[in-house]
């Protein structure tokens, strides 16, 4: 909320305690909790400093477009938890229709340049996940391997909830499960997998130019990727 009706900050100090299975950040001598009443544990002190920053920076009115880590963390102990089938169903289905899987026939120029960007990450998703995924031409969906689907549900299946928590934002931003988890890999930057994502708008903005909406559409899309590599560098630092 960002309106005058927005709930006043009622707090002073902002810190990072220890606490049992990780770090919560402490609001005057209160845990920070979700709005489900969940107190915030983040697994690592630095995701947690970095969320306590976050709180450190809120205004006098309570702003909480401001916490995207807070919310991410809620996300990854509020919601996944119970939901934690469908989430990997839903992210799995991904490769049943991925991006990087449809190329064009034509304009040479942009089947090209599909073939230099993508193919070295489906190369990589071949190798190190053992799951090799068909190519086509055109919009229609190919049946991919049954073995490879297993395998993207094995490696998604051992995933903790905070990486899931961060590998959504990211599938979901890309439009493509390779994308996503070539970010999560660290295979990709976000301006990196910006590119892989919108390589045939990209195309289409270079002949045609850019209106205002796909401008926002792709700032939004930027900022998402930034926001989950920058949660799953946390994690791992």
């Amino acid at each position: 909320m960002t309106e005058s009706g927005a709930p006043r900050r009622a707090y002073e100090t902002v810190r990072v305690g220890p606490a049992a299975g990780g770090y919560h950040v402490l609001l005057d001598a209160r845990p920070l909790r979700s709005p489900a009443g969940t107190i915030l544990l983040a697994p690592g002190r630095a995701l947690a400093e970095a969320v306590a920053e976050e709180w450190r920076a809120q205004p006098a009115r309570l702003d909480i477009s401001r916490a995207p880590l807070t919310r991410i963390l809620g996300t990854a102990l509020d919601r996944i938890p119970p939901s934690r089938a469908g989430v990997e169903a839903e992210l799995a289905a991904y490769a049943e229709t991925e991006l990087v899987c449809h190329r064009a026939a034509h304009p040479p120029e942009l089947a090209r340049r599909q073939s230099e960007l993508w193919q070295p990450l489906l190369d990589w998703f071949a190798r190190d996940l053992d799951a090799p995924l068909a190519v086509t031409t055109g919009v229609r969906a190919v049946p991919q391997p049954p073995a490879s689907l297993a395998a993207i549900r094995r490696v998604l299946a051992g995933l903790d909830h905070f990486r899931m928590a961060g590998l959504s934002i990211a599938v979901g931003a890309a439009g493509s499960l390779v994308v996503g988890m070539a970010l999560a890999a660290g295979r990709l930057d976000p301006a990196q997998a910006f590119d892989a994502a919108e390589l045939d708008a990209s195309f289409q903005i270079e002949r045609w130019g850019e209106d205002e909406e796909t401008s926002q559409r792709r700032a939004r899309l930027r900022a998402d990727l930034e926001l989950a590599d920058r949660w799953l560098r946390l994690l791992g630092a």
